[in-house]
């Protein structure tokens, strides 16, 4: 088997590393990629630290992985060496369940195969993610990116661009749609760019006033700052979906009050305690409170063919591999606009 240089966390409690990472022997249907790029997100860090429990160390993190085909397998007629390809959160699933079979693999009933800190769908092979200087993905799970995109912002649509763009696609949002967006980060910053490119009248809902610029640069059209109470009432009945993407605990009652009748709000963010919802926030308008968990790889193909046609990529900061633990020290703090994206050339 291949062996690729890598960053590994060896361990919870350690940083990263420099590693080497065996590659498995691409079989018939398996793309190559050289990785190019690959965007660090808020889950990296959660895996890396064994936040969520169940996590498997050594671990190299990344499932935000651009790249260029090198080799492909005998079967594989989709791509061919020298193409760009990106893989993103997922990397096969059991392709035969109602929801796999109904392009919803990331609902796989029988388990997905993450991109790492996972199992292939053997339940015996590891999987090692793209911090690291090749990946080898089944070609169903490979995603075509057009060379138009600029690859090193192109990198986070392959999870906070499929994140944010997914339930936009459920809720239907298009020309007319009023969306609220909680919380201007990796995945808010996305949630703007794309609303508002699908023709929604979008406005950013965020605790500091500095973020207001910034929002409208990206594309809002209104500011609410939820740090004054007098927000909440202003808006109250005023948004079709609210795109909920924090994580910190917040009371989904009092954004539940924005929501207008048969409105939804959708949670992206996963605080780390549960959150109380009275009934009332939901039974006076016939509101819905949902939650969102990426998307197909069809899903996520539309994504990535749309920000071709639109020029949509996420604001990044680019970093050498070196700089991954400082950067998830930065991360913690929101020193990020609005991601990080490794250069994979620097390994």
């Amino acid at each position: 088997m291949p062996t690729v240089k890598a960053y590994a966390a060896p361990s919870a409690a350690a940083p990263l590393a420099p590693w080497t990472v065996e590659r498995r022997e691409p079989g018939e249907r398996d793309v190559v990629l050289d990785v190019l790029f690959c965007g660090v997100c808020h889950s990296d860090i959660h895996q890396a630290r064994d936040e969520w429990g169940g996590a498997l160390f050594p671990m190299v993190p990344g499932h935000e992985i651009v790249g260029r085909v090198t080799r492909v397998g005998a079967r594989v007629t989709g791509f061919k060496p020298g193409d760009l390809a990106g893989v993103g959160c997922m990397v096969d699933s059991c392709r035969t369940c109602p929801p796999c079979r109904g392009h919803l693999e990331q609902f796989c009933q029988q388990g997905v195969a993450w991109s790492y800190n996972s199992t292939e769908m053997d339940r015996q092979r590891r999987t090692y993610g793209g911090y690291s200087k090749q990946y080898v993905c089944d070609e169903a799970f490979t995603l075509r990116v057009s060379p138009t995109l600029d690859l090193v912002g192109a990198a986070p649509l392959l999870c906070a661009g499929i994140t944010t763009w997914s339930p936009l696609r459920h809720w239907k949002v298009g020309k007319g749609s009023r969306v609220g967006v909680v919380g201007l980060g990796g995945l808010g910053h996305m949630a703007v760019k794309l609303a508002a490119a699908l023709g929604a009248e979008v406005t950013m809902l965020s605790t500091s006033a500095a973020k207001e610029a910034d929002a409208r640069r990206l594309g809002a059209h209104e500011f609410g700052l939820t740090s004054d109470k007098a927000t909440f009432k202003r808006l109250a009945g005023r948004f079709d979906l609210i795109v909920d993407t924090i994580s910190a605990p917040h009371d989904y009652n009092a954004y539940l009050g924005m929501v207008a009748v048969d409105g939804t709000m959708v949670l992206l963010g996963v605080p780390p305690a549960p959150t109380p919802v009275h009934a009332f926030s939901l039974v006076g308008g016939r509101k819905s409170l949902a939650g969102s968990l990426i998307g197909g790889i069809q899903e996520t193909q539309e994504l990535l063919d749309f920000c071709a046609e639109k020029k949509i990529v996420a604001d990044v900061e680019v970093i050498p591999m070196a700089q991954i633990n400082a950067a998830y020290e930065r991360m913690m703090k929101g020193d990020v606009r609005y991601r990080f994206s490794i250069d994979l050339a620097t390994l």
